[in-house]
């Protein structure tokens, strides 16, 4: 039988704090994927090269990096287990996004300000990762 302890306050904030996170992340990716060509024609030119040539791939992993990281999410507040696999599928979706920006796109330049909100989404994701396994570990979630 697998014992369960009870979440702390810290849980509790986390996981209320992670599922607005992910719930932005989710109005972020519907944003980019209903874009009409009138809301991208107001963007600077760059932005506008960026949206209308990101391949189809990079598209997909910005759905799974938001979708699995809300359901991740619920399933924390849920503490169910299944939450962790579902953060590491979030994880592989974000860092595939991002190869693509620092990596592979020429559109934009990712300096300066432009790269504080990548990383700092790589660093939310690497961390709920570390943190689900953690509950798990202590039998928060089960």
């Amino acid at each position: 039988m697998t014992e369960t302890n009870k979440p702390t306050t810290v849980f509790w904030v986390v996981s209320i704090v992670a599922t607005i996170w992910n719930l932005l992340g989710v109005a972020a990716y519907l944003g980019n994927a209903f874009a009409t060509d009138e809301s991208i024609a107001a963007l600077p030119q760059a932005d506008q090269d960026y949206m209308t040539n990101m391949p189809a791939w990079v598209t997909a992993a910005f759905a799974i990096g938001v979708w699995f990281g809300l359901l991740a999410c619920i399933g924390l507040l849920m503490r169910k287990k299944w939450a962790v696999p579902l953060f590491m599928l979030s994880l592989l979706g974000v860092l595939a996004q991002q190869v693509y920006n620092f990596f592979m796109q020429d559109y934009i330049d990712l300096s300066g300000s432009r790269m504080i909100m990548p990383v700092v989404v790589i660093l939310v994701s690497i961390f709920l990762v570390w943190y689900s396994k953690d509950a798990r570990t202590k039998g928060i979630i089960t």
